[in-house]
């Protein structure tokens, strides 16, 4: 797994005096008046308020994923058919995260983003049942850190789970490549379930 150094800085004590702002996800993340916006004065495309909301919602407020959905649609011979499907399995967005995400990338991250990319949300024991390695916690917050498309469900940081473009991706990508693998995952997630009670 590849470290990334961050600067020191004393966070909490800047916190506490109130000169620390942070900027989270949320805060980037485009509503759907932004989105419409967006469409119409930089991408010349008229939407209706359904479809923007849709892709709005399909890309959780992600500009880039918004103009990839742009930039496809402009080139869809069925813009409507396009929006109903828009998925992080369709042509542009894979690429999109193949390229520039996935495969700069750790072999360790690779196959730890792929194996638990079939779960809708995960905790570092399930992800251990899935992927067999130890040391899940620090892997997601690692992923956390560097802002890898994966979004905490809780205060304690004990959930978490992936953008849905970039699971639809990883879940498509570990079920073409790596098939054995995506049914041992699924076996050993089921397993996990079980043993909970879930």
């Amino acid at each position: 797994m590849q470290v990334v150094p961050t600067p020191f800085l004393p966070t909490a004590r800047l916190q506490a005096r109130g000169e620390l702002h942070t900027i989270s996800i949320d805060d980037l993340r485009f509503e759907q008046y932004e989105a419409s916006i967006y469409f119409e004065n930089c991408m010349d495309l008229t939407l209706s308020k359904d479809d923007v909301y849709r892709l709005t919602l399909q890309t959780e407020g992600w500009i880039s994923g918004l103009h990839l959905a742009a930039l496809s649609l402009k080139r869809s011979p069925n813009p409507l058919d396009l929006i109903r499907k828009f998925n992080g399995q369709q042509r542009d967005i894979a690429s999109y995260l193949l390229e520039e995400v996935f495969l700069h990338q750790s072999e360790h991250v690779r196959t730890f983003l792929m194996k638990t990319s079939i779960l809708k949300r995960m905790n570092s024991s399930l992800c251990e049942a899935v992927t067999g390695v130890a040391q899940s916690q620090e892997t997601l917050e690692m992923l956390e850190l560097q802002n890898l498309f994966i979004v905490p469900l809780d205060e304690q940081r004990d959930w978490y789970r992936y953008h849905h473009l970039f699971a639809d991706f990883l879940q498509r990508y570990l079920q073409q490549k790596h098939l054995k693998e995506w049914m041992i995952a699924h076996e050993n997630a089921a397993r996990w379930f079980e043993l909970h009670g879930l």
